[in-house]
């Protein structure tokens, strides 16, 4: 299985077995289950389509999604996605993923939603440095020029200005796995995740660990 749906807890620390201090991420993955099987014959690919087991139900279902959910046989679920498997894999509607798929050592990539900031300046959206503070100066987080007026004269498509920061989906690559509770479904990455607690994440493995 190539990967499996959760949710962020929150950040933490703990100790290495040299006495070294690691932040850790703590997830709550799965458990999941498994809602459609894709095969090359009838979809084209191989795949497994999973839905995040919650405490609380989703109240608000639309019939079509209550009848696809009806015909794998498992309750309706908050959060679907797909996952990649081999032709060999044998996974089938109503099977449940846990955190167990995963070891401690290995490498992941989280994908989440990073906090929304709103409107933000360039300063703070890019990392421009910004005028002198000196009193008078009249420019202090301006952006400055973005472009002469005889040549080009237009703004160049990709220019760097103040607009909306965050709610991005942004991808956190090659994060190691500390440890796994297999009882709790939780596992514990090294560094930090985008996003605020409770923020629905994937946890896929690493492409390129």
């Amino acid at each position: 299985m190539e990967g499996i749906l959760g949710k962020k807890v929150g950040m933490t620390q703990v100790f290495g077995d040299h006495g070294a201090m690691i932040p850790v991420t703590v997830l709550e993955v799965g458990p999941c289950l498994v809602v459609q099987r894709k095969t090359a014959g009838s979809d084209g690919y191989e795949a497994v389509q999973v839905g995040l087991v919650e405490k609380r139900p989703p109240r608000h279902v639309t019939k079509p999604m209550q009848g696809h959910f009806k015909k794998a046989g498992v309750a309706p679920t908050r959060r679907v996605a797909e996952f990649k498997i081999d032709a060999g894999e044998e996974w089938k509607a109503g099977d449940e993923i846990k955190a167990s798929i995963f070891a401690a050592g290995e490498y992941v990539d989280v994908v989440s939603t990073s906090k929304g900031k709103g409107f933000q300046g360039v300063v703070k959206r890019h990392g421009f440095r910004g005028g002198r503070a000196t009193h008078g100066s009249m420019f202090h987080r301006a952006p400055g020029s973005i472009g002469a007026s005889s040549f080009p004269s237009r703004v160049y498509p990709g220019m760097r200005a103040a607009g909306r920061m965050g709610g991005a989906r942004i991808t956190a690559k090659n994060l190691k796995v500390v440890s796994v509770d297999a009882d709790k479904n939780v596992i514990l990455v090294s560094g930090a995740v985008p996003g605020s607690t409770g923020t629905y994440v994937t946890v896929k493995r690493a492409k390129k660990g």
